[in-house]
C-alpha cells in the first residue's frame, strides 16, 4: 500500500534516509535532523512531499521523498524524486515500483509533463530497475553543485 507521509512517519523516513546515505557510501554529509525533516514535509510552508510503501503488517518498507520543479521550456510543473529507498530486506516485493507508479499518477492527473531524479553511476541494480519501467538517461547533461565554503564565498 501506498500512501502519504504523515508526521509520524518523520522517525521512520529520517531512519532511511541515513540507510540509504549509508548505501551511498556517504552517511557523513547525511546531516539533516528529524526536526528539519518534519519542517520540510510538514512545516507552515512545505517544500518537499512524501509517500511510504506499507507492508500488509504496517511496516513502512519504503519511501519516496519529492518536491516540484518547473521546465521553462515546457512551461509545466514536475515531480524532481530526490530519494526513493527501499529497505534492503524488502526489495523485489514491487514497492519502489509502486511508489514511482504513485508519482507517475500524480504527474498524470496534475498535468506535470516530467518525473525526474538522479541515480550514482555505480547504482548498477537502481539503473536497471529504472530502465525496466521506461526511465532513460540524460546522459548530455552533468549535474553542478555549490555546497559548504564555495556556496557561502559565492552567496556572500
Amino acid at each position: 500500500m501506498i500512501r502519504t507521509a504523515v508526521p509520524a512517519d518523520v522517525p521512520v523516513i529520517h531512519a532511511m534516509v541515513r540507510e540509504l546515505a549509508d548505501y551511498e557510501k556517504a552517511l557523513d554529509e547525511a546531516r539533516a535532523s528529524e526536526e528539519q525533516l518534519r519542517e520540510a514535509l510538514f512545516g507552515e510552508r512545505p517544500a518537499a512531499f512524501a509517500h511510504v510503501a506499507v507492508t500488509d503488517e504496517g511496516e513502512v518498507a519504503g519511501f519516496a521523498l519529492w518536491f516540484l520543479n518547473f521546465s521553462t521550456w515546457r512551461g509545466v510543473h514536475g515531480i524532481y524524486l530526490e530519494d526513493l529507498y527501499v529497505r534492503p530486506s524488502l526489495r523485489g516485493g514491487g514497492y519502489g515500483k509502486a511508489l514511482l507508479t504513485e508519482l507517475a499518477r500524480i504527474c498524470v492527473e496534475r498535468g506535470y509533463e516530467r518525473l525526474e531524479w538522479s541515480v550514482l553511476d555505480w547504482n548498477t541494480p537502481s539503473i536497471n530497475f529504472y530502465k525496466s519501467l521506461g526511465a532513460r538517461p540524460q546522459d548530455e547533461w552533468t549535474v553542478y553543485r555549490l555546497t559548504d565554503e564555495a556556496l557561502t564565498a559565492l552567496g556572500a
